[in-house]
């Protein structure tokens, strides 16, 4: 995969040295995340939304209700900033200055246009399959009134970039000296046991999309 061209969005300029402009580490970082922030300004003000999100080479796709204002906003072509994180651990140094997060971070940017016809249901199934794979074929699929209040936009990928931090915490030199645990509390995702809707029968077995459910690389 070829890089993101680089400009003043999605410059890295605090510690450079973390960043990458690839587009196979930026989009290892959506796909593995179950969901983004979308950033917008409106009425002059900035605004932030949790969102779910899914993605198809150099396109994000969101959804929503048809009244979703960030929708409308995306829709109209509006320039949009969306971020998501992974957290992998609690860095403790020796000093509170140094201690700090190991973390996978992207943040994209790009234009939007609203999306409809096979590109809106196709949408619909990679939203569903991008939190369990195989979901879309295990359940009823929406129906033609369900698709009409559904609004799905996409999001042109222009700019990128992503930040990573690993590794132990990194202390002044002087500070190795003191007699101070430091180190790292990994920090994982877990997904427990599901818990079925007591309205199931007692014999419904757990479907394969389900079964030892987990995230990690997404695979093509």
């Amino acid at each position: 995969m070829s890089a993101f061209p680089v400009d003043h969005l999605n410059r890295i300029r605090r510690k450079p040295q973390r960043g990458s402009y690839e587009r196979e580490v930026v989009y290892a970082i959506l796909d593995e995340a179950l969901y983004c922030h979308v950033g917008f300004v409106e009425d002059g003000w900035p605004i932030v939304i949790p969102t779910l999100h899914a993605r198809r080479e150099d396109t994000l796709y969101l959804h929503g209700a048809r009244a979703s204002r960030l929708l409308a906003h995306v829709a109209a072509g509006h320039p949009v900033c969306v971020a998501a994180t992974l957290l992998d651990g609690l860095v403790f140094a020796r000093s509170v200055f140094n201690h700090s997060l190991n973390y996978r971070s992207a943040i994209v940017f790009g234009h939007g246009r609203p999306v409809d016809g096979a590109e809106k249901r196709e949408a619909l199934r990679l939203l569903t399959e991008h939190v369990a794979r195989g979901r879309w074929d295990e359940a009823r699929q929406p129906t033609p009134q369900e698709e009409a209040a559904t609004a799905v936009v996409a999001i042109a990928i222009a700019w990128a970039s992503a930040k990573i931090r690993s590794g132990p915490p990194v202390d002044n030199e002087a500070d190795y000296e003191l007699p101070i645990w430091a180190g790292v509390v990994p920090v994982v995702q877990q997904f427990l046991t599901p818990v079925p809707d007591p309205r199931l029968p007692a014999d419904m077995p757990l479907p394969d999309s389900l079964r030892d459910y987990r995230r990690g690389p997404r695979l093509p």
